[in-house]
């Protein structure tokens, strides 16, 4: 109490800046949510189209509420708003890069030389804009990174990029790399983009500077997690880059936040509108006999993988809630002729959802995912059993640690070509629900379920690392040179909403 009481008589405030994409934000959001509970103040920057995909989905992300609320302020990547960046990736991340840095620092500026508003304290950045620590360099403000993968996958790259260990090469492509704190991996459960056979350049190319340059100028590694989930993988990186785990970073109604740690209302936006019909559909299916499944706001399946999937749930016979992202709401293209008419009477398919309300419902047996690892701490913090079907990025990796480490899950084994056939995904539907293995993965994801939980709750291991970061933050503020007082009532205008907490 007594560093709520200094970081509000101060009026100590953090900067977040993260990358544009759903999964990059909400994280983000939340652990600003913890630090505004324990005192501090927060502002979170990302770049223009985060601003146009939140109002479109969202308009009253502009309004404003209490003191506790997160401001939202954007700056510019060098690109016109209707550029295709997915599309383009590379040409993106060369953009944000070159663009960024200056328009980030002019931010700054303007938010700490109004005479209203103190200069930042901090500010904490994520993985795929890891200029971010030079620009806090330049304003000389002490930077944090929050790592938005499994420590596991913190452990690997760091690995990877400083040649400590052996992995995939051209000459010898399918060797098994030995970890501390991890099972023996085969190249399917690596990364795809420490593989020679990864073909996307420019995210490898952050990464490598991330952990080759600008890693060891972080002042802290929080961490996307919590310690007994990976004890032995953070454990491992004690001596080489130590990493502090502060999650998991899911939704307050998933890990049961009380009022005074920011769980009065869940924080975090949606970049696509859902389907509310979703929740009232479930409350009409019996106890744990629902399969979600989702592969998040990026993966787009071939027709022949959707056709392969659709025919596996059809055979099911049981209940089914699919959630296929389509522009514009539009029914997806590429299901089964017939399909959807021969489903009804016991399948929803989707253009989105409220993911995390989806997963706590009762009704929902077993989670069909991608194994994003938002996702995946959102299912274990649910304790939903998941079957892993993995894309690309951290994803294989993720499904390991569903599979062997964190022993809730199955796991989908495609063919050569990498097509999972109609039969695969019947047998881990089987597997999952009836199996021979299937209480054992329930009680696993239970005990998962409790001990998130317990990370978070006051006093907790997360909490306290939380904590922690929260009192040397306090204690470099109090060393620093005093700063102008500020009030924080503020006009709400579409350059600078404020984003509700209520908005989830």
């Amino acid at each position: 109490m007594a560093a709520f009481k200094e970081a509000r008589e101060a009026e100590i405030h953090v900067l977040m800046v993260a990358f544009s994409a759903q999964g990059h934000i909400n994280p983000m959001l939340r652990l600003g949510n913890r630090l505004t509970s324990k005192g501090l103040h927060v502002t979170l920057a990302t770049t223009d189209v985060g601003r146009n995909r939140m109002l479109k989905s969202n308009p009253s992300t502009t309004t404003a509420s209490n003191d506790t609320n997160i401001r939202l302020e954007f700056f510019s990547d060098g690109l016109s708003d209707d550029f295709d960046r997915w599309n383009h990736i590379d040409h993106f991340l060369d953009s944000i890069g070159k663009f960024g840095p200056t328009n980030l620092s002019k931010l700054i500026n303007d938010l700490s030389g109004d005479g209203h508003r103190p200069k930042f304290s901090c500010i904490i950045s994520n993985p795929f804009v890891p200029w971010v620590v030079d620009v806090a360099a330049q304003h000389k403000i002490p930077c944090a990174l929050l790592w938005i993968q499994p420590s596991a996958l913190y452990a690997l790259y760091y690995r990877f990029f400083h040649h400590l260990n052996s992995f995939p090469t051209q000459s010898d492509p399918n060797p098994t790399v030995y970890l501390p704190g991890l099972p023996p991996l085969q190249t399917a459960d690596l990364p795809t983009f420490v593989l020679p056979s990864n073909t996307i350049t420019g995210f490898p190319k952050l990464l490598s500077e991330l952990f080759k340059s600008h890693m060891k100028k972080f002042k802290w590694i929080l961490g996307n997690s919590f310690y007994e989930l990976e004890k032995e993988v953070v454990d491992s990186m004690a001596q080489l880059c130590p990493i502090r785990p502060v999650g998991p970073l899911v939704p307050s109604t998933l890990v049961g936040l009380s009022e005074g740690q920011g769980g009065d209302n869940d924080i975090g936006v949606d970049m696509w509108k859902p389907e509310e019909k979703c929740i009232e559909w479930l409350d009409r299916r019996s106890v744990s006999s629902v399969i979600y499944v989702s592969f998040g706001s990026v993966t787009v399946l071939s027709e022949k993988q959707m056709e392969n999937i659709a025919m596996a749930l059809k055979n099911s016979d049981r209940p089914f809630l699919w959630v296929l992202k389509s522009k514009d709401n539009a029914v997806p293209v590429g299901l089964p002729a017939g399909f959807l008419e021969e489903t009804e009477d016991r399948g929803l398919v989707v253009s989105w959802c409220t993911q995390t309300k989806v997963l706590a419902h009762p009704a929902v047996a077993c989670f069909m995912s991608h194994c994003g690892w938002n996702s995946t701490l959102e299912t274990i913090a649910a304790g939903v059993p998941m079957i892993a079907c993995p894309q690309w990025t951290d994803q294989p990796s993720n499904a390991k640690l569903i599979v062997d480490v964190f022993e809730m899950g199955v796991r989908v084994e495609p063919d050569p070509d990498g097509m999972v056939s109609k039969e695969e995904v019947e047998r881990c539907i089987v597997e999952i629900t009836k199996g021979p293995k299937s209480e054992e993965m329930k009680r696993k994801g239970v005990q998962w379920k409790e001990a998130a939980k317990n990370a978070v709750a006051e006093h907790g291991s997360s909490d306290q690392n939380i904590q922690i970061f929260v009192d040397e933050i306090v204690g470099m503020h109090s060393l620093a040179p005093s700063m102008a007082p500020h009030s924080m009532t503020m006009t709400t205008s579409e350059e600078s909403p404020m984003l509700e907490g209520a908005k989830g």
